[in-house]
């Protein structure tokens, strides 16, 4: 089992010092987390993290999930997609559908913290059952030009709260409560992100039947539309006209996203012709994407739109040389030609391919740039540190503590 300390040969003695006096300020509070699912995407990996540390530090965290039928998670998808600002049709029904939902968890859901930490849209409508204690909401997606139809509708839920958080400075909206800035993170020695010998990382190439003769590009993230993997291929066959080399697009899907094994499909239709593009539909195994992540020559996140982007995040841990989409807040992991690549198009995402194949030295001062970035920025560790000093915020002065 992972403990508080074994952060401190990454982070520093006093990095786990100022938690450990950030977290007695906390006594006697009781923080509770709800989200959507515990299972897949970022914000349940993220909260498999952070509870266990809190509880370690004595703090009273906790985290419960919503219910929620077919209907209700079809819904949220579209809220999920036209608050990213594409074109999707809202009908009144579909509000009905939400709000039908939601009653049923106002009614079933026991709430019982001081801290009410509500993760994203599908749990909002929660904020009704409201009394003297506090509430945040957390968006973890991109809002910077959302459909305004469904963000005027979630908004008189947001407005309600006494704290809002986004990723990024382009995500907030104006909104007469407090606004917090907390990006995301990724846990260094989970088994996503810890090191791993190479015997282990040749065992998943050869169970998924992938050999190590060419280069390896990889996007490695859930399936969905937003995270464009059909660009991806039309960016890979144009590299492959110049550079012999092989594509993986592996991910997952998450129990609150009905679209994942659609697009699946999808890609796997596109990809049949080519026998160097090995579309993988993994289990949730933290494990081999560690793997599949360190065994990739390049790493791509070609994404129309992002709310953090946490696969680039543990791309740069690896020290890999990433191209990104300059969408969300993957430009505050990727500083273009520093830490990484960014593009805006199928056409720039093969070019910056192209230039990273053909220049392995810069590729790995890339990546070792990003590595340093991700130490700096995106641990887990400052993760924690900010979740709790925003819990104590929220409260008088007196409980406050400046670092």
């Amino acid at each position: 089992m992972i403990e508080l300390q074994d952060y401190t040969p990454i982070v520093g003695q006093n990095v786990i010092d100022d938690l450990r006096l950030l977290a007695e300020k906390l006594e006697g509070k009781a923080i509770q987390n709800i989200n959507s699912t515990a299972v897949g995407g970022g914000v349940a990996e993220i909260l498999n993290r952070l509870i266990p540390l809190l509880q370690e530090l004595n703090v009273d965290a906790h985290w419960d999930v919503i219910k929620g039928g077919e209907q209700f998670f079809e819904v949220t998808k579209k809220f999920h997609n036209a608050l990213h600002g594409l074109n999707e049709e809202i009908r009144s029904h579909d509000f009905d559908i939400f709000m039908e939902a939601s009653s049923n968890n106002i009614a079933q859901t026991n709430i019982y913290g001081d801290i009410v930490f509500v993760h994203d849209p599908q749990p909002i409508a929660l904020i009704k059952k409201k009394g003297s204690n506090k509430w945040i909401w957390r968006c973890h997606i991109d809002v910077s030009n959302p459909n305004r139809r469904v963000w005027g509708f979630l908004r008189d839920f947001v407005i309600k709260y006494d704290a809002a958080v986004f990723s990024s400075p382009s995500f907030s909206q104006r909104l007469p409560i407090r606004q917090f800035l907390i990006s995301p993170s990724i846990d260094p020695l989970s088994d996503k992100n810890k090191e791993l010998p190479e015997d282990v990382i040749n065992g998943v190439l050869k169970k998924y039947g992938i050999t190590k003769d060419k280069p390896i590009i990889a996007q490695i993230s859930r399936f969905d539309r937003l995270k464009d993997p059909l660009g991806v291929i039309a960016a890979y066959k144009q590299v492959k006209k110049y550079n012999d080399c092989q594509l993986i697009l592996a991910g997952g899907g998450a129990k609150d996203d009905p679209e994942g094994i659609k697009v699946f499909e999808e890609v796997k239709e596109k990809a049949k012709e080519d026998k160097d593009i090995h579309a993988l539909l993994l289990p949730q195994n933290d494990l081999e994407v560690n793997a599949l992540q360190r065994a990739a020559t390049i790493i791509i996140q070609k994404s129309l739109k992002e709310g953090f982007g946490l696969t680039v995040t543990e791309a740069l841990w690896k020290a890999k040389p990433v191209v990104a989409s300059a969408v969300g807040g993957i430009p505050l992991q990727i500083k273009h030609k520093y830490s990484g690549l960014l593009c805006h198009s199928v056409d720039g995402a093969a070019f910056a391919l192209k230039q990273l194949l053909n220049s392995p030295d810069y590729a790995k001062k890339l990546g070792d740039n990003g590595r340093e970035h991700v130490r700096n920025n995106f641990l887990l560790t400052r993760h924690l540190k900010e979740y709790m000093l925003l819990f104590l915020t929220l409260y008088n002065d007196k409980d406050m503590v400046y670092l």
